[in-house]
């Protein structure tokens, strides 16, 4: 429970859970990203 308190009442608790944050997000951008061109190369190679 300590370890709750800490992340939202403490400044480095916050600043952890920033980066947290910040980090799945990248993770869900880049895999959306990747993906749309992966679909996109896909595509084009079947044209061909």
């Amino acid at each position: 429970m300590q370890l709750l308190i800490n992340l939202f009442s403490t400044d480095y608790g916050l600043q952890s859970l920033a980066v947290i944050v910040f980090i799945l997000g990248m993770c869900v951008w880049f895999a959306l990203y990747f993906k749309r061109h992966i679909d996109e190369d896909t595509k084009k190679a079947a044209e061909k």
